[in-house]
């Protein structure tokens, strides 16, 4: 297993690892259940790949920060799937939170997500979701609703095996 910091070049193997965060100041009072985060881990399971975790936290950057640095740092899970918190609204800080801990960008991911979901509904260009690398973690935003969480998660599942391989450590190349 190649941990940061480690100076080995021996990939991690196995099943990917996701964590799940869903961010919701309703689901985080238990008004409200986790129909988002369960919908995201159906699929992830579906793809042969392992939940390590999934949370529910309140519309608060700071928290929403600390556990993606948590998830990545500590956990290091190849992948965190956020849902909720992507919106207009005031309390949507999902975003922010998101590009606070990130190293690196990978803007494909979202921009994927937003380009095919306006094939569903012109309201996919409110999404302001953000995608990018934490260490050997990649952090993708997906939207609160279960349809358009599901949705999106299915627009960049293809692509997700071949990036999470190489923050992995896979080195061959990427042209087909």
């Amino acid at each position: 297993m190649k941990m940061r910091g480690s100076g080995e070049d021996a990939t991690r193997q196995g099943p990917f690892r996701v964590a799940i965060l869903t961010v919701s100041d309703k689901g985080a009072a238990g008004e409200r259940e986790d129909l988002s985060g369960r919908a995201v881990e159906e699929l992830v399971l579906r793809e042969g790949w392992k939940v390590e975790v999934r949370e529910v936290v309140p519309d608060e950057a700071v928290i929403v920060e600390e556990r993606l640095r948590y998830f990545c740092d500590r956990l290091r899970v190849d992948l965190v799937l956020t849902t909720g918190g992507t919106g207009m609204s005031p309390r949507d800080v999902t975003p922010e939170a998101t590009r606070r801990v990130l190293e690196k960008e990978a803007p494909g991911f979202a921009e994927a997500m937003r380009a095919a979901s306006l094939r569903v509904t012109p309201h996919a260009m409110l999404s302001r979701a953000v995608s990018g690398i934490r260490g050997s973690t990649l952090i993708v935003n997906l939207p609160g609703s279960p349809k358009g969480a599901r949705e999106n998660l299915e627009v960049i599942i293809p692509a997700l095996p071949h990036g999470l391989e190489k923050l992995r450590g896979d080195t061959g190349e990427c042209a087909g």
